[in-house]
């Protein structure tokens, strides 16, 4: 779909993704769109919902979305994990992503933001002996 990720920074994502929610029941999910239409918090609502990152046991989801023409992204979470950390970690995945994405290391930023949300998602939702991975942990495109 995009120029956006080589299919090996594709993989590194997933990976990434794998090693956060191996130590917690949270779920992170990461998709590509083309265009948001210059809404990308809207988009990535939108999205959460179409990829029923609403539905988690314990709504722990967390979505990045990249709006890929545009050069837009947007990071949204559930109610669970919300309420537990507040704006100022919303703030400083933003942080992570804007700064990487200007150096042109999209997947980098990516995975270095994943690995935040997996430290506070493992801090306030550990992994339990009957967790189950509810998401895919691919990158989805539309």
């Amino acid at each position: 779909m995009t120029a956006l990720l080589a299919p090996a920074d594709e993989h590194r994502i997933v990976e990434a993704i794998r090693a956060a929610e191996s130590r917690t029941s949270g779920e992170i999910h990461v998709h590509l769109e083309r265009r948001s239409g210059g809404r990308p918090l809207e988009a990535a609502r939108r999205w959460f919902v179409r990829l029923r990152m609403d539905r988690t046991r314990e709504r722990n989801g967390i979505l990045f979305y990249v709006a890929v023409d545009e050069r837009l992204f947007a990071v949204v979470g559930d109610a669970g994990i919300h309420e537990r950390v507040g704006v100022a970690f919303w703030e400083s995945l933003r942080d992570v992503l804007a700064g990487s994405f200007a150096a042109g290391d999209h997947a980098g930023g990516l995975v270095r933001a994943i690995g935040e949300a997996g430290k506070q998602l493992a801090e306030h939702f550990p992994r339990r002996g009957d967790d189950e991975n509810e998401l895919p942990d691919e990158v989805s495109t539309s």
